[in-house]
């Protein structure tokens, strides 16, 4: 079975086609610029060029429509027809407190979901969309939702309620959610793989660290705390997210600033972080380069990301009484080792000794051990893979159907 993974962004749409009889990638792309001028889609085929289609996309149904021409074209297709094609998964960030696990579409389904929008309001009304473009162009193709939330809704009660009128959570479904979840979900599985034991058996802290960041703790394979909460902007502090803040900062700058609290969340999300610690840039290259030059407010933002996440993570240890291994995942994860220095180095006490040589060196794109031999936690660097984990529950779906 060839599964298609659709993930739709406002403006832009990803794809990706996986022959699931070896779950290899048969051909992957992205659509940009959706409804604005320039549009284009960039379709990767492996061993072949990239073909670059510009072409105006109003809206996400002409973005799949040129997708699923570009998969069976003679020249640069995938497939030979759209028969091929046995089932669709979609990326949906918010599955609220209906669904604790992947689901196949209907139309009940999506109204819960346009009706959990407002949990998600950036990003669920785009993934939405890009389901209603595949519906239209592939009527009779069955579709799966795979939610970011869903591995997540194993946390106890105490772990996702906030100290809020318990009316707010009962009214209004104010809790943590937590986000990043079908990549926590995949790391700590090939976590697993690796060290040859049951995920039943094993207590991880897997570290999902990138433009955004969370961390979470999983205990015999289940969730039972993470970093992310209502929204994204909790936590640890990202490439322009401020993570956890005193909530009163933001009626003090009201005051201060005379802007209002919309205007304060906007910088809270977009000009915080490493963008606003640094001065420099969102981006972790960018603030290694200028760390190493001297910028002293790049490394207090290196700092502060590094010893924020090892907090988080010496607090998941706590929550779950040990811990098995430490995996690092996501752009900053997989390459940053300064900041896997900042988190893992100085925790020999809990048996965790990081090797800084394995640390600095080794093929990148690969599931790497950068422990020490005799580290009785390992250190993990394990390459995630969403678009995967959404096919696999895909194919689960249509197969128990």
């Amino acid at each position: 079975m060839k599964i298609l993974v659709i993930n739709a962004g406002s403006s832009s749409l990803k794809y990706q086609l996986i022959d699931m009889t070896t779950e290899q990638v048969a051909a992957k792309g992205v659509c940009e610029r959706i409804g604005i001028d320039g549009s284009r889609l960039t379709h990767k085929l492996p061993g072949h060029d990239d073909v670059v289609v510009n072409a105006p996309m109003p809206d996400h149904n002409e973005a799949i429509r040129l997708v699923l021409e570009a998969l069976v074209s003679p020249e640069h297709g995938a497939v030979k027809n759209m028969k091929e094609i046995g089932a669709v998964g979609h990326r949906m960030v918010h599955s609220g407190e209906d669904f604790t696990e992947s689901v196949l579409v209907s139309d009940e389904v999506m109204k819960i979901c346009e009706r959990n929008g407002e949990l998600a309001p950036l990003h669920q009304p785009a993934n939405l969309i890009g389901v209603q473009a595949c519906k239209a162009a592939m009527p009779n193709v069955p579709m799966a939702l795979v939610f970011d939330t869903a591995f997540h809704h194993t946390m106890p009660k105490k772990a996702y309620m906030y100290g809020l009128p318990y009316e707010y959570y009962t009214d209004y479904k104010v809790r943590r959610y937590g986000f990043h979840g079908t990549s926590h979900k995949f790391v700590s599985e090939e976590a697993a793989k690796y060290l040859r034991k049951d995920l039943k058996d094993l207590k991880i802290v897997t570290c999902h660290l990138g433009n955004g960041s969370s961390v979470s703790a999983v205990d015999g394979g289940k969730c039972v705390d993470t970093s992310m909460g209502f929204t994204p902007l909790e936590g640890v502090p990202m490439g322009t997210r401020c993570g956890d803040i005193d909530p009163s900062v933001v009626e003090y700058l009201m005051g201060k600033t005379g802007m209002n609290v919309h205007e304060i969340l906007n910088v809270c999300n977009k000009k915080s972080g490493m963008q606003g610690v640094s001065g420099v840039s969102s981006d972790f290259r960018d603030l290694t380069a200028a760390a190493e030059q001297g910028n002293h407010r790049a490394t207090l933002a290196l700092d502060i990301f590094g010893y924020t996440v090892k907090r988080y993570v010496g607090a998941y240890i706590a929550a779950m009484n040990g811990i098995d291994a430490l995996v690092f995942t996501a752009g900053v994860g997989e390459h940053t080792p300064e900041i896997r220095s900042r988190v893992a180095g100085n925790m020999e006490y809990l048996g965790m000794k990081l090797d800084e040589q394995k640390n600095y060196s080794g093929e990148r794109g690969v599931l790497r051990d950068i422990s020490m031999p005799d580290s009785r936690v390992r250190i993990l660097i394990i390459p995630t893979n969403e678009e995967l984990v959404i096919a696999r529950e895909t194919k689960a779906l249509v197969e128990k159907k």
